[in-house]
């Protein structure tokens, strides 16, 4: 198992956002030897939250060699074949490092403000896929459905990597979401917020089976949980802190289901939980540091991840997570 870090795009302080202090975190990530740099997408959030895309593009030059994923962008919502552009030319630009996530999103602000109907977003998202895929190919026919149609068009340049970013589909668990995963995906992103070790467990298990319903090889088929949201202090005020006030009213989740399932507390509390998605099969945990983001990313290295690396079985993956 090995570690990526997503952009700090919430507003979770009065910080103000610059592409220093982005530039900043995303050199200490590769100096720290993360794996992956990630940016999630809405349009509408409870916090401000920057855009995705522009953020990921804007840090490309201090990226290193890390993989660089969204967690996920939303095609619908944005457009299949503006999004198609945008990645294809940070896929370009890092020689070929993107891995796209996708996902339908679950705000229904996000699309009323876009004027798509909520009601669509999972068939439209089903044909977001074959569309990027037909417009990041040189090879690939001409997608067709419901919705989309790249009859006639050719969006140059290609990215990098043909023929094209391996697509993740984000999926929480739900049995169509898992089916959708095996049948469009080259990989799954799980959310942290939204599982637990024993929920992956089982989610991944089925995942297998569907996987070899479509003819994949479930041992070829790459995983990551993402939104690991990181905040890590032996001062049990601060950590309820972090979760009360903080994260349940933005996330709009349990205090309780918070707790359990974060890496919000001490250090090795955080170790025990990431030692439990090791066994439970997480390849990658990306991880999201509430506030002082640098400092955290320097605690985790020295403290969690050293207490995690006890464990012997633990390897990093990223050749396998890359394929």
């Amino acid at each position: 198992m090995d570690y990526g870090v997503h952009l700090p795009l919430i507003a979770f302080d009065e910080r103000p956002w610059s592409l220093r202090r982005l530039l900043d975190y995303t050199a200490a990530a590769e100096r720290l030897g993360f794996a992956a740099l990630a940016a999630n997408d809405h349009l509408l959030f409870p916090r401000p939250w920057l855009d995705a895309p522009a953020a990921l593009s804007s840090v490309l030059a201090a990226t290193g060699q890390m993989d660089l994923m969204t967690t996920v962008a939303l095609p619908v919502v944005r457009g299949p074949v503006p999004l198609a552009k945008s990645l294809a030319a940070i896929d370009i630009l890092s020689a070929g490092r993107l891995i796209a996530g996708l996902g339908p999103g679950s705000s229904a602000r996000d699309y009323s403000a876009a004027g798509i109907p909520f009601e669509e977003r999972w068939k439209r998202l089903d044909e977001t896929v074959g569309t990027l895929r037909s417009l990041w190919s040189r090879d690939e026919p001409p997608f067709k459905g419901e919705f989309y149609s790249t009859e006639g068009l050719v969006l140059e340049p290609y990215p990098a990597r043909q023929p094209g970013p391996p697509i993740w589909i984000g999926s929480w668990g739900s049995e169509a979401g898992l089916r959708r995963t095996a049948r469009l995906g080259d990989g799954w992103l799980a959310s942290a917020y939204n599982t637990t070790p024993q929920a992956f467990t089982d989610a991944k298990r089925r995942l297998e089976e569907h996987l070899l319903a479509a003819g994949k090889d479930p041992d070829h088929f790459p995983n990551a949980i993402a939104t690991m949201f990181l905040y890590i202090t032996e001062k049990k005020a601060t950590a309820n802190h972090m979760i009360q006030d903080i994260l349940a009213p933005t996330l709009r989740r349990p205090e309780t289901e918070l707790r359990q399932r974060l890496l919000i507390g001490a250090a090795s509390e955080c170790a025990e939980k990431l030692a439990a998605y090791q066994s439970a099969g997480a390849q990658r945990i990306l991880l999201w540091p509430i506030k002082d983001e640098l400092r955290q990313l320097e605690t985790f290295t020295e403290q969690v991840a050293l207490l995690a690396r006890s464990n012997p079985e633990q390897t990093h993956q990223n050749d396998f997570l890359k394929s």
